[in-house]
């Protein structure tokens, strides 16, 4: 029989995996709203406490986005990408604490989350390149190469789904026996430097999804910004 570790919402619905997830995920939703409504309920000139930290968090998002297909454009894509961030980023989170686990520790969860990203940024490139003109840019600037380029742009494209879901899966999936290992073997006090350590992945792996999805973005519509 497969051992689990306990959490405090398996204890209430069951530790069956699809229970576990929904309900991380239901809870890492909730969290976010609350952050967002606090920081949004009084805004101030001066922001201080929670604005500040989400106005910083909405500035740190556009910088990311500006230096790969400009601000305007970063400002279009960033409800898809900052929503994508503090998903990846709360959920990760929630895995390093003792008693919940981390929705973006499944296979299924990270799979949707580069589905979204694959299907958005495809449809993004046909809505404003036309479908035709959006692939005709897979077969390469001579038409001679088209047989070769063409499969080769669709398997790097279709690879992409596999790289989005299969990196943040390994790193946070990791990161959970890491921690599972390090709180067997030493008490609660020791593990403090491996706890920073966690938040520090868990932090660069939302900012790599993000800015992937960014690149992933802009490469779709860069035969439209290329004829402005």
């Amino acid at each position: 029989m497969e051992e689990r570790l306990f959490t405090f919402l398996g204890s209430l619905g069951g530790h069956g995996q699809e229970w576990l997830i929904l309900s991380h995920f239901i809870l890492a939703i909730g969290i976010i709203f609350y952050i967002v409504r606090k920081a949004t309920n009084k805004l101030q000139l001066v922001p201080t406490g929670s604005q500040n930290v989400m106005e910083a968090f909405v500035g740190g998002i556009v910088s990311m986005g500006a230096d790969t297909m400009g601000e305007k454009n970063a400002r279009i894509y960033l409800p898809l990408i900052g929503s994508l961030a503090l998903v990846i980023f709360v959920n990760n989170m929630m895995g390093i604490i003792p008693g919940f686990e981390s929705a973006t520790g499944n296979i299924n969860f990270t799979l949707a989350l580069a589905l979204i990203v694959f299907v958005y940024y495809n449809y993004l490139g046909i809505k404003i390149n036309g479908f035709f003109n959006y692939f005709k840019h897979f077969m390469g600037p001579m038409p001679i190469l088209a047989p070769l380029m063409f499969p080769i742009e669709l398997i790097s494209h279709f690879s992409r789904i596999v790289s989005l879901s299969f990196r943040l899966f390994g790193s946070i999936k990791g990161d959970d026996m890491f921690l599972m290992v390090l709180l067997m073997l030493v008490p609660w006090v020791l593990p403090l430097p491996g706890f920073f350590l966690l938040t520090a992945f868990g932090l660069l792996q939302a900012f790599i999804f993000s800015i992937l999805t960014y690149v992933y973005i802009a490469g779709s519509v860069m035969m439209a910004e290329e004829e402005h």
